[in-house]
């Protein structure tokens, strides 16, 4: 089984479509989305329509969630906030009610998947650290776990006492370790890198890449500014943060 697994597109339509052209040399034979397709790019029903035509799984993200009930934006700091009530009044009907359907967790035979940490999924915890992951790992029932959220892809091993990080981008998995997979973003990476993130997962061989692709930028930040979103969130794309 190969899996195609991304996150956070963030209303990020070129981005999304660069990704899935690259996916189209992969061989996959199941696609999962982390969550967050919309907030703060310009093309939520778009992003929308497109993952539902994958036939992906998808799990809910934050702004996923606050684009269909404004309450849960509470935190959002305030560009976020601004994009997700522009979100929440562009998005069509049958977006929001797919939205409102997502659930907090995918699992199959394989892999367990969700948007933040698996001790508290409705929270959309952060996992930044090695403290924060091993939360996730006492409940993992499975060897593997694919999340988002940070959108800065890393992975993370839990192998007897020892738990670490793994900085490489293609990584054999050990039988006897668990792992929990951060597949960075699609739409908005933060980890300086501007080109979008996207993961491939072959269980067969027990092999985890994470990948890139140049996608263009520049008509993104158009239509961020078109649209009268915050600049910031069109400047912060070309940087990677």
């Amino acid at each position: 089984m190969r899996y195609a697994i991304f996150s956070d597109i963030h209303g990020n339509l070129e981005a999304l479509h660069a990704v899935f052209k690259a996916y189209k040399d992969e061989r996959i034979d199941k696609f999962i989305c982390l969550g967050d397709i919309v907030g703060y790019g310009a093309n939520p029903n778009e992003c929308v329509t497109y993952v539902r035509s994958t036939d992906s799984a998808c799990v809910a993200g934050n702004h996923d969630c606050a684009a269909v009930d404004i309450n849960r934006a509470g935190a959002f700091n305030n560009n976020a906030y601004q994009a997700i009530l522009w979100t929440a009044g562009q998005l069509e009907e049958k977006a929001k009610i797919y939205l409102k359907g997502l659930k907090l967790v995918y699992e199959d035979k394989e892999v367990i998947c969700l948007h933040g940490t698996l001790d508290a999924p409705g929270n959309f915890d952060y996992m930044f650290s090695i403290e924060d992951a091993v939360l996730t790992f006492k409940r993992m029932k499975k060897s593997i776990c694919f999340v988002g959220h940070t959108h800065i892809p890393m992975i993370f091993y839990s192998l007897g006492t020892k738990t670490g990080i793994i900085e490489q981008p293609q990584v054999m998995l050990s039988r006897a370790a668990k792992y929990i997979c951060n597949v960075g973003s699609i739409g908005q990476p933060r980890d300086r890198h501007a080109d979008a993130a996207y993961c491939v997962y072959d269980a067969g061989k027990k092999l985890v890449e994470i990948k890139r692709i140049a996608y263009n930028i520049s008509q993104t930040q158009e239509k961020i500014i078109r649209a009268g979103l915050p600049e910031f969130l069109a400047n912060r794309l070309e940087k990677g943060r």
